[in-house]
């Protein structure tokens, strides 16, 4: 069987405004191209998982990337030989990632990035460039970093998301002097945990831009530290490096 259905995923945090008109326009557009997933709006901006037809998602993307703000949208992709999920659902939410702290704003300046590239020299060499140690922080749930984790990496076993301010606030002194590198499956949690760490006094915060899934695609499957697989909410399960799906065993 050929894998025929394109996986999307993407965010963007940038200031949305008319969401219920919005909400149905990407509704509409979606289930006219057969189109399955999820899409989370709020003020603050989009939060998506799609699968459909290669030729439906780019149409799609072409409706969604017309919007205000939404231009050149990126996406994260790979190929899955069935539709991963079960509906379509286009729902308005106070935040497209919950963390319970409104003055976290990642549309007013988000904090800096590494590449995928130089986060794997990185952990091959050991340091940064700078010099500094590196520590990997995995701002995953705790089912989550069970599936896979880059080796080393620092989890406080976290049950939801909104839980990471609390955790990072009682850890903080054993991250000063490195080069923390917070990481998540596509890189949104890390737009607002970065900041978090930013505020928290540790200069040298970053995100691993993408997060673990643009790190697979960047490093074609070869995911330099990187253990076991990586967990997805949809009927995959998880994803082998290369983007493979790859159910977890029971």
């Amino acid at each position: 069987m050929t894998d025929s259905m394109l996986n999307i995923a993407t965010y963007r945090f940038t200031p949305l405004r008319d969401l219920p008109a919005l909400r149905q326009r990407l509704f509409d557009a979606a289930q006219a191209q057969g189109i399955r997933g999820t899409v989370l709006l709020a003020e603050e901006g989009i939060n998506l998982c799609l699968a459909g037809p290669a030729d439906g998602i780019a149409a799609w993307l072409a409706v969604a990337r017309a919007q205000p703000g939404l231009h050149g949208l990126p996406t994260k992709d790979s190929w899955s030989a069935s539709q991963p999920f079960g509906r379509l659902k286009v729902k308005i939410k106070p935040e497209i990632i919950r963390m319970n702290m409104p003055t976290v704003r990642p549309a007013a300046g988000r904090a800096p990035a590494v590449s995928a590239a130089t986060l794997a020299r990185w952990i091959v060499q050991g340091h940064c460039d700078a010099g500094r140690p590196l520590a990997l922080l995995d701002t995953r749930n705790a089912f989550e970093v069970d599936a896979g984790a880059f080796a080393g990496a620092i989890d406080w076993r976290l049950q939801k998301f909104s839980d990471f301010p609390t955790a990072v606030a009682a850890h903080r002194d054993a991250l000063a002097g490195h080069t923390v590198v917070s990481y998540c499956t596509g890189g949104i949690r890390c737009e607002k945990a970065a900041l978090v760490l930013q505020d928290l006094g540790l200069p040298h915060a970053l995100q691993l831009e993408g997060g673990i899934l643009k790190y697979f695609e960047d490093t074609g499957g070869a995911a330099p530290g990187w253990r076991g697989r990586c967990f997805v909410f949809d009927d995959r399960v998880a994803l082998e490096p290369t983007l493979a799906p790859a159910p977890l065993a029971a």
